[in-house]
């Protein structure tokens, strides 16, 4: 099977990457030392290619109501130009079709950030569902062809003022830009700029999407400003330091995202139906998402490892787990009983041995700070 590629795929070659196939994807895993891209995120900055992600276009009259039935938080929120969200895109069974962002551009036109490895199965999704509903939009996928755009992810304490020098231009629509908003800036070198505030690790920056073209000169010019490469290792500890699902690790079209901590994300209040309501309704919540932080040594946590709570039958599961470099401690995202509280001590299955685990409130680091301990 030929491996998708990145606009970026030759500068991460050039740079000596150590290429990995992620979900049919060509990418890079690191560029020499992981947790010198994982440290660099955390105290300075460091930027990812995120351009296998996959930018959905929905224009037309009707795109709010469609979206209002489509996403299982509440596009309502959504009222001044450049907002953003998070949401779950559920099926009828109110299982994770896709998590998502949905950027407000106008009435007209809500753009998408789906994930990569759903794309082609969330466009299917949604221009079914597009004409089931008779709402006659227009529905574009920005991967391929003349208007392919590329994204790539600047983060860090000091992301924003990197992505100022290397696109002046942008600094007078996003200075006082708020998290979890988006801009557009027109640049001499790169053309139209998409900049948004929504990262994934845990720390300030950006998300640039440009044209494709446009993406390895972008690229470049980052890097030669000092912005660190770093790639899908340091993306997964950072995130998992940050308490941030993976989709396809901590939750899928297997799972309630009532029991994957994803409630802040469904809006069930309001009197709007949409997609899985009915389903989530009447299963309710029956687990809960927590952090563990490994107490003892001789192991380290993975997805998988059984979770054992005294006193009960019930067992949980690790989602994620990792070795966190910003705490030098083996931590977890794990699914567990109803009724065990930040401060318990569990038991983690780790091949013969049953090792202590202390359950605690995430995220774990953010913003450089460590917060659970």
């Amino acid at each position: 099977m030929t491996l998708k590629a990145t606009p970026l795929n030759n500068a991460h070659r050039a740079a000596g990457a150590r290429m990995v196939d992620f979900g049919g994807w060509d990418m890079p895993v690191n560029y020499g030392s992981q947790i010198e891209e994982h440290n660099a995120v955390r105290t300075d900055v460091g930027m990812f290619d995120v351009a296998h992600m996959c930018v959905v276009d929905i224009k037309g009259d009707k795109a709010r109501a469609f979206l209002r039935g489509l996403l299982a938080n509440n596009v309502d929120k959504l009222q001044v130009s450049g907002k953003a969200l998070y949401s779950c895109m559920l099926n009828s069974e109110g299982t994770v079709i896709d998590d998502l962002i949905v950027y407000f551009i106008n009435e007209s036109w809500f753009r998408l950030v789906v994930n990569a490895g759903t794309a082609e199965k969330d466009v299917a999704w949604m221009r079914k569902q597009n004409e089931a509903t008779g709402s006659g939009l227009t529905i574009t996928q920005r991967r391929d062809g003349a208007d392919a755009m590329a994204l790539i992810a600047v983060q860090g304490p000091n992301a924003r003022a990197k992505v100022w020098e290397v696109i002046p231009e942008s600094k007078q629509a996003t200075a006082e830009m708020k998290p979890f908003n988006v801009a557009f800036a027109q640049s001499a070198a790169y053309g139209e700029a998409m900049i948004a505030r929504t990262g994934y690790t845990g720390e300030d920056g950006f998300e640039i999407g440009v044209s494709a073209d446009k993406a390895e000169q972008l690229w470049n010019a980052l890097a030669a400003a000092g912005v660190k490469p770093a790639g899908l290792g340091a993306r997964d500890t950072l995130r998992l330091e940050a308490g941030m699902n993976l989709y396809g690790q901590d939750m899928d079209e297997t799972v309630n995202p009532l029991d994957a901590g994803l409630a802040w994300t469904i809006d069930l209040v309001a009197e709007r139906d949409f997609i899985g309501k009915a389903a989530l309704q009447a299963k309710g919540q029956n687990a809960q998402f927590v952090g563990l932080i490994l107490r003892e040594k001789g192991g380290v946590l993975r997805a998988h490892q059984k979770v054992i709570v005294a006193g009960t039958d019930a067992t949980g599961e690790i989602t994620s787990g990792t070795f966190s470099p910003t705490m030098q401690q083996a931590i977890a995202l794990a699914r567990v009983p109803m009724g065990v509280n930040v401060g318990d001590t569990v038991h983690v299955e780790i091949r013969d041995k049953k090792l202590a685990a202390s359950v605690v409130k995430l995220p774990f680091v953010r913003n450089g700070k460590i917060l659970a301990v």
